[in-house]
């Protein structure tokens, strides 16, 4: 009998900076508990603003500092999404109004959508932007993910 698939989406304002972290970091995760062929993992965007962009410069060295390589582009989230994922994980309260908007357009949403954040063992709900920010606030946001990659793990077994 074949294992039972879960599947995560996270998901950020452009998908260059804070879902692609979280994306690599439970993907390590997952290739790291020798789990990876039980998750199917990715990540999106609530705009079409960086369709088909790599990862921020700085979002991909912070990853590189902490030996994850990533190699993802840039999408916008489906409403296909709404019915393939288990769960969609986002990163602030405006991610989670429009996912919650766009969810309502679609019929029969399975995805559990909510905030990342909600499994920060240190209770810090937002993962802020770090875009307009400097290095240390990519590690701040990598510091959140891996937190509430490994609660979300964790939880979900």
């Amino acid at each position: 009998m074949a294992a039972e698939v879960k599947s995560v989406l996270f998901v950020c304002l452009g998908n260059i900076c804070r879902s692609p972290i979280a994306e690599a970091v439970f993907r390590k995760l997952v290739t790291d508990e020798n789990i990876e062929n039980k998750w199917m993992t990715d990540s999106g965007a609530v705009s079409d603003w960086n369709v088909g962009c790599s990862p921020d410069a700085r979002a991909l060295s912070c990853l590189r500092n902490h030996g994850i390589e990533a190699a993802h582009k840039a999408r916008q989230i489906t409403k296909d999404d709404f019915l393939t994922f288990d769960y969609i994980l986002c990163m602030d309260e405006s991610n989670l109004r429009d996912l919650k908007r766009k969810s309502n357009q679609v019929k029969n949403c399975t995805a559990k959508i909510e905030l990342l954040g909600n499994y920060d063992p240190q209770k810090q709900l937002i993962i802020e932007d770090p875009y307009y920010g400097n290095e240390k606030d990519f590690e701040t946001v990598y510091e959140q993910c891996v937190r509430c990659c490994k609660a979300f793990l964790e939880k979900s077994r």
